[in-house]
């Protein structure tokens, strides 16, 4: 046999030697990469047909080795009070106005927010938003709906149902907060809206004040605090349950926290201030797939009763 048939014997053999490496590497990646895949369906199996996976609920991407996989992003719950979260600062509230009676304009002077535009009215009532010239802004008298048009928002807090206990109009407090949201949304379409459950009262406070003249009591700010929650979830906005903040064991509002039953003092209002910081939520989040259809605003249902707000607001707010 020649030296040179023994080259090429040595040369061909060394050639198969790598191939076979070269193979078997292959086959080693190949049952890696199942075993990555077999191990991300063990812990999140494919949806099954006609689930929310598969009937156009939001997805997001998450990656697993080399595999790009479609994971469902859950959608906002608004039968639900805004989550907590981590604080925000407060240039949060640079672009928020905050719409409100004599509570409020308390908020705005004594939490230290120091920003948001107030556009308060002491007696201000849900009943009347659309006719009542409550607000005086540059010499100027405007409705609070006027008021609020003037300007672009990209955040509404809206607390009002204090003036309104005293009207035992269940029925026409929920249709004029529906109309209400209705209106804030058709002149702030890009804006969150913020519904704020009622603090409670303290009634012996209140008792003692004024003799609570306007009939305010905590059973009554339950009903409205559920009605606004329904409110929300049908008009799609953010409910912030502050009745849960503030009440005490017998669902009232704790001495110490007012002088009056009604409005809060300066360390009150600094706490509504830190709750307001820890649950805000982004527009995107609210609405993936954009504003739900807008509607006309509603008619609102005047009160069946006397209208309790005042011109000056007085105790109620």
């Amino acid at each position: 046999m020649s030296d040179n048939y023994q080259g090429k014997r040595v040369a061909k053999s060394g050639t198969v030697v790598i191939l076979l490496a070269v193979a078997a590497i292959v086959v080693m990646m190949a049952a890696v990469a199942v075993m990555i895949y077999q191990k991300y369906w063990d812990k999140n199996p494919p949806p099954q047909p006609g689930s929310a996976a598969q009937s156009g609920t939001q997805r997001e991407t998450e990656t697993v080795g080399t595999i790009s996989i479609d994971q469902p992003k859950p959608t906002y719950d608004f039968s639900q009070p805004a989550p907590e979260r981590e604080a925000v600062d407060n240039s949060y509230f640079d672009d928020a106005a905050f719409v409100g009676d004599s509570r409020t304009d308390g908020f705005m002077l004594y939490s230290g927010i120091g920003t948001g535009k107030n556009l308060t009215s002491n007696g201000l009532s849900i009943f009347k938003l659309a006719e009542k010239k409550a607000l005086t802004i540059g010499g100027k008298k405007y409705t609070l709906l006027e008021a609020l048009g003037l300007e672009s928002y990209g955040k509404v807090y809206l607390s009002l149902g204090i003036n309104e206990l005293g009207v035992h109009n269940d029925k026409g407090f929920y249709t004029s907060y529906c109309a209400a949201i209705d209106a804030i949304r058709a002149v702030q379409p890009n804006a969150v809206i913020y519904i704020q459950g009622l603090i409670p009262l303290n009634e012996k406070q209140i008792e003692e004040y004024n003799g609570n003249k306007y009939n305010l009591t905590n059973e009554h700010l339950r009903v409205y605090n559920d009605l606004m929650r329904k409110v929300a979830e049908e008009k799609q906005v953010a409910y912030l349950d502050l009745y849960g903040e503030f009440a005490d064991e017998n669902g009232s509002l704790p001495e110490g926290v007012s002088r009056d039953g009604v409005h809060l003092v300066k360390d009150a209002c600094k706490q509504w201030l830190d709750y307001l910081k820890t649950h805000t939520v982004e527009f995107d989040r609210l609405y993936p797939q954009g504003l739900p259809g807008a509607e006309e605003p509603g008619e609102a249902i005047e009160p069946a009763g006397p209208d309790t707000s005042t011109e000056d607001g007085s105790v109620q707010g």
